[in-house]
């Protein structure tokens, strides 16, 4: 008899990608993969709740694939995530194509739900939540051999006022050392050379289980594992970056001289109704602090736009700010009126309207600074991590490059190259976010 087969359509970030990879690989050991939904008995929806945009992406995506039970193979229609730990009696009642449901960790029940619903044809629910749980597991990657995210925490204590992840995800919680080292080890073996290490908030691992901040010893640890090469930072809240830690990237030659820092606005009025423990002043001197220490840093953050009662002064003086701290990559995203949070609650909310000329003007500054700053770099040597061929042309991405979210580097070389190696690009022309060059021999 044919093994059933299985798709999964995986939205929102990168732990939420992880969760996904840990489904596929529960469900890879009695299902079939597939990449084409048209061909899955079972599809499953890993869901983002996080803003207004992401849900309703993961409305329609739940909706989409309902229609697949219609008019191609689909049997069984599983959600899970976000979306349904923060919606599960709504989803509930609006939403009867749903077959079974799963809340952020219930993976477990991950098989045990589809023989249940195969074998009974009744809806199937769990979304029993616990804040002492860790999702961990066998993965199948879905970001190529060479690159893994790795997650070293879980939930978040920050509780900004704009935010939802503590009602979803729960309190903060990090992985023991061990079990992340030997995840890394696993990982190595499979060929994985970059690791990226993500969480709601990288800087406070360990405060929990060791009682101090460990990020610097376990980047340490990480790097003595053998076959990775690259190690990168996600989500570093500027005030939590120790000395440690810097001294930690500067010196350690596996770590990217790149870090994720996501400061969300400038102006202290705003940081504080955000409820961020960060202010003007630290987080200026933090950032000179890391670029005088760390040569050749690579700085990338995000911005919130159209905050409640966010003034034309306030945003002056963020554009203001951004402008003279020229960060090498920066993303911006208007503000989202989320039921269940204390700024949704608050007193001046800006208008649509607003908030997409305050994005659209940061955006337009963002791309002249990323212009120039690409120019720059004509004419130096890079060491890129080959990822594609098409049509006679190579891309990868240098430290500078986190995948998906930063550009690339196209360039030809006169051997042939295998997809996952390392190998020196000399830049010979700059776009706005990515790079062309040519593959470099120190003895041409």
């Amino acid at each position: 008899m044919d093994r059933l087969k299985f798709g999964i359509i995986s939205l929102g970030c990168d732990k939420n990608r992880i969760d996904s990879e840990i489904a596929i690989g529960k469900l890879n050991k009695k299902y079939e993969l597939v990449n084409n939904p048209k061909e899955a008995d079972i599809i499953l929806v890993n869901t983002c709740g996080f803003i207004e945009s992401s849900k309703q992406e993961s409305i329609d995506t739940i909706l989409e694939m309902a229609k697949y039970k219609k008019l191609y193979n689909c049997k069984v229609l599983v959600v899970s995530g976000c979306l349904s730990q923060r919606y599960k009696e709504e989803l509930l009642d609006l939403m009867p194509e749903i077959d079974i449901m799963l809340g952020v960790n219930n993976y477990d029940k991950l098989i045990e739900s589809i023989e249940d619903f195969l074998e009974k044809n009744s809806k199937v629910y769990h979304l029993e939540y616990s804040d002492s749980l860790l999702q961990e597991g066998e993965r199948i990657l879905t970001t190529g051999k060479t690159t893994a995210f790795i997650r070293i925490s879980e939930g978040c204590n920050n509780f900004c006022t704009y935010c939802v992840i503590p009602k979803i995800r729960g309190k903060y919680r990090s992985r023991k050392i061990e079990d992340i080292i030997n995840e890394a080890k696993a990982l190595a073996k499979t060929g994985v050379s970059e690791l990226i290490l993500v969480a709601q908030d990288t800087t406070m691992y360990g405060i929990d289980i060791y009682g101090k901040k460990n990020l610097n010893y376990l980047l340490n640890k990480l790097s003595e594992i053998e076959g990775i090469h690259w190690l990168r930072l996600l989500y570093c809240y500027p005030e939590e970056i120790t000395d440690e830690l810097v001294e930690e990237i500067a010196s350690n030659p596996k770590v990217c001289k790149y870090i994720d820092m996501p400061i969300q606005h400038i102006c202290n009025n705003v940081l504080k109704r955000m409820n961020r423990r960060g202010r003007k002043e630290e987080i200026i001197e933090n950032i000179n602090k890391m670029r005088k220490a760390i040569p050749n840093l690579v700085l990338r953050t995000s911005i919130i736009v159209g905050f409640p009662d966010e003034t034309d002064e306030e945003f002056n003086e963020l554009k203001e700010f951004i402008l003279s701290t020229k960060f090498d990559k920066l993303g911006v995203f208007k503000y989202s009126q989320e039921e269940d949070t204390p700024a949704s609650l608050m007193r001046g909310q800006i208008s649509d309207k607003v908030k997409e000329l305050r994005e659209n003007e940061l955006m337009f500054l963002q791309q002249q600074i990323s212009s120039e700053i690409n120019k720059s770099k004509i004419g130096r040597v890079y060491e890129v991590l080959v990822e594609n061929f098409k049509d006679g042309l190579y891309s990868g991405r240098s430290y500078e490059m986190a995948p998906e979210i930063d550009g690339e580097i196209y360039f030809k070389s006169d051997i042939d190259l295998t997809l996952g190696q390392f190998t020196n690009v000399k830049i010979t022309e700059s776009l706005e976010y990515d790079l062309i060059g040519v593959v470099y021999n120190e003895s041409c």
